[in-house]
């Protein structure tokens, strides 16, 4: 274990973090809702001469390993494999990928993210106890990020939650009369059905999808579908009305009768959906944060002021200024006359 963690703490040669960067390039082309993770991996000779390249297309497909070992055939004996997940030890759908890179003769093994999913760690190690050279911890933070929903799943057992809201300067998400639509430009809500098409899941409660009649789709500026659409999710005990968007043929539909965030989240997470994305009113938005199970809220901002209406959020139970619930913005972005701030939150509880 400590030549192990030595070995990650070495400044790894140009050439590898090189190769390593193109296959992060390769696995960001891999579909983000999936529930698998999204892996590149580059094959080079022993000469540094690129061989072939491969990344994960979703469940059921090849993984990178082995469709970059499809296109090699015999030039993958004696080459280095760079991957940017490490191979995994697990018979699924597919072999192994330590074993197929084992079978296909593949000499070195440079990783970047340690597996953390239990059912799948311990390829490295299964490769070096065959006599194969294996470097870890390659980029191993841009490899984490990539696939940081997922790997919150994994580790921790429930799926990353964004909260989205949309507000007033003042703070506002509603006028006092309940009319909501459009606090935000065009730009924006472009930019919240971009942002759908990559989560798993959608969440919205019984009250919102009463009140909007919302469709929950990810949708284009000309009005067409999204190639992926999330599974809309409503939450609460009030049954919906039989002709309701959200029940149409669109994309699936799920309609939870709780009240409870954390159970929510375990049935999305047994069906290995790792990132959800809020859309409920301020109630929903107040228990989700009350629960400690909101991880990241996108705000967007509108130039506008409503002086009365329905507050972005519920009644958190806070009472003075030094109980704040204060956020880490990690990105501010103009689009068009708004501003989308997104904030990293930590548990509450």
């Amino acid at each position: 274990m400590q030549q192990h963690q030595d070995e990650r703490d070495q400044v790894p040669p140009d050439r590898d973090v090189a190769w390593m960067r193109r296959a992060l390039e390769l696995a960001a082309r891999g579909r983000r809702p999936d529930a698998n993770p999204r892996v590149g991996c580059v094959l080079v000779s022993p000469e540094g001469d690129l061989v072939a390249e491969g990344w994960h297309r979703g469940a059921g497909t090849l993984h990178a390993e082995t469709d970059a070992l499809s296109h090699a055939g015999d030039a993958a004996r004696g080459a280095t494999a760079y991957v940017t997940l490490e191979p995994c030890n697990h018979t699924g759908r597919t072999q192994p990928c330590a074993q197929a890179l084992l079978e296909a003769g593949v000499a070195r093994v440079v990783h970047a993210q340690s597996d953390p999913n239990p059912r799948a760690a311990g390829g490295a190690e299964v490769l070096r106890g065959h006599g194969v050279e294996v470097t870890s911890g390659v980029l191993d933070d841009e490899a984490t990020a990539l696939n940081r929903t997922w790997t919150h799943l994994v580790t921790t057992g429930r799926p990353w939650v964004t909260w989205k809201l949309a507000s007033t300067l003042d703070g506002r998400s509603a006028a006092a009369d309940g009319t909501s639509q459009w606090i935000t430009g065009p730009v924006a809500r472009d930019d919240v059905h971009t942002q759908r098409s990559r989560c798993g899941a959608v969440i919205v409660g019984t009250g919102t999808a009463l009140t909007d009649d919302p469709r929950l789709t990810a949708r284009r500026a000309d009005g067409s579908l999204h190639e992926h659409q999330p599974l809309r999710v409503v939450v609460g005990e009030r049954d919906l009305r039989p002709d309701a968007r959200v029940l149409d043929d669109s994309a699936p539909t799920w309609h939870l009768r709780t009240r409870d965030p954390k159970e929510v989240l375990a049935r999305l997470a047994e069906a290995e959906i790792h990132h959800v994305w809020l859309e409920g009113g301020p109630t929903m938005a107040a228990a989700f944060l009350a629960a400690g199970v909101v991880d990241e809220v996108i705000a967007y901002v509108a130039p506008v002021f409503l002086g009365r209406g329905r507050p972005s959020v519920g009644d958190l139970g806070i009472t003075t200024m030094a109980d704040a619930l204060r956020l880490e913005p990690t990105d501010i972005t103009v689009l068009g006359t708004d501003v989308r701030i997104t904030a990293a939150l930590k548990e509450i509880h």
